[in-house]
């Protein structure tokens, strides 16, 4: 079964509201076995809303709909469902009543745009809404659902949890849909498909890839009669990914690479202190964005002028005048500096150009060192980051957090220089 959402509101348009209801709706139906191929946002606007309903109703088996029931004169969802069905709109006495006690009980009458939320289409049904006024609607032509709910969250996702979702379960026979997204780093997008190209034209599961900022994903799902049968399905294709990339994956589903990090110094019971330049504290708020990061970040230094990183860090002067803030001599100075000075297992350093000025054509915008230091080694790595100012910031954080996550693995730094 196909379902098409139309999301309504001229607030979404302008970008005042972001549509959240609809991406929240989307994983839902796929974990029954409804396929959602498009969505759809229109203006608080009869005509284009009924458009938008005929045409979904045309490629789809079903359209749901979401806002536009309250009791304004922008909200006309009611009266665009019943000029499709080709049918008028009647009061639900159940649903006034309801309005007029709940005005009731809180000292007030119901007027009559309080009113206009108990009219339906005449043959539409009232789907409860015990979070708010206005209830939702199920309406069929030619067989096909009409389902319209309201906007707001707390009255959205427990209609559609309670009433609209088990509805449409029954129309699927038990089909579910099941997905799982790997997520993957140190490695470019078309460097992962070249290896995994075969698995990419596999149908039932499917394996489509995701570039990410700084990361690759790839995701699998699978369409099964049962939910055990599709993990089964995504576990098959995990392993054979893992079996050409896997040293490249670091997490699954909602995992961030920070989150790996973490987990993985928590494991070996080590700590960590940073040193940053030109990320200006980015990578640790990354960490300590992280529940339990507590346990192993000591804290760090943003030494951003010349003067901090040799009080600091104890870079020497000489290394900084005759390599300059941005080498790889004073990267390496840094990490070995905070991680002395801090007291941590590991020490990270990072000094680069983010722009837009300050680039040479000897030390162009987006070089970043960054460097990587134990107790028993230290390595810098050389990078050059495309993109503006704060794309750069997050790419060298990116892979400053990818070479500690692969040194915590390997219980070492002397890995690295293989990366």
């Amino acid at each position: 079964m196909t379902v098409e959402i139309v999301s309504i509101g001229t607030e979404l348009l302008l970008g005042q509201i972001v549509d959240t209801n609809a991406a929240w709706l989307s994983a839902r139906l796929a974990e029954i076995g409804v396929g959602v191929y498009r969505r759809t946002t229109v203006g608080d606007n009869r005509e284009r809303i009924i458009h938008a309903l005929q045409e979904a109703l045309e490629r789809a088996d079903g359209v749901v709909t979401i806002g536009g029931l309250g009791p304004t004169d922008d909200d006309l969802t009611r009266e665009a469902i019943a000029a499709v069905l080709g049918e008028p709109l009647v009061l639900d006495e159940g649903e006034a009543a309801r309005l007029q006690a709940f005005f009731a009980a809180r000292g007030r009458d119901a007027n009559e745009r309080q009113l206009r939320q108990a009219m339906r289409p005449a043959s539409a049904q009232p789907i409860p809404n015990p979070h708010g006024t206005a209830p939702g609607l199920y309406a069929e032509r030619d067989g096909k659902p009409i389902i319209a709910m309201p906007g707001p969250p707390n009255e959205f996702q427990p209609m559609a949890t309670d009433h609209v979702l088990p509805r449409l379960a029954a129309r699927t026979g038990g089909r579910v849909i099941r997905s799982r997204v790997l997520r993957l780093c140190g490695i470019g997008e078309s460097d992962a498909e070249a290896q995994l190209h075969d698995l990419i034209d596999s149908e039932n599961p499917t394996l489509a890839p995701l570039a990410k900022l700084g990361e690759v994903h790839f995701r699998i799902t699978a369409r099964a009669d049962s939910s055990n049968h599709a993990e089964q399905m995504i576990a098959a294709m995990e392993r054979e990914v893992r079996a050409r990339l896997g040293t490249y994956i670091f997490g699954v589903d909602d995992a961030t690479l920070e989150q790996a990090v973490v987990e993985s110094l928590i494991t070996a019971g080590q700590s960590l202190v940073v040193a940053e330049s030109c990320t200006g504290g980015l990578l640790a708020n990354r960490i300590t964005n992280v529940p339990g990061s507590s346990e192993v970040f000591l804290g760090g230094v943003v030494s951003y002028s010349n003067a901090l990183k040799q009080s600091l860090l104890g870079v020497p002067a000489e290394i900084l005048a005759q390599y300059g803030a941005v080498s790889e001599p004073t990267a390496r100075a840094m990490a070995e500096g905070v991680r002395q000075r801090l007291g941590g297992w590991w020490g990270v350093g990072i000094t680069g150009i983010a722009g837009p000025g300050g680039g040479s054509p000897e030390k162009p915008i987006g070089l970043v060192y960054i460097s990587v230091s134990d107790p028993d080694m230290t390595v810098v790595k050389r990078q050059l980051f495309a993109g503006d100012r704060a794309t750069i910031k997050y790419r060298a954080t990116q892979y400053a957090l990818w070479l500690l996550y692969k040194g915590v693995q390997a219980g070492g730094c002397g890995s690295l220089s293989q990366l």
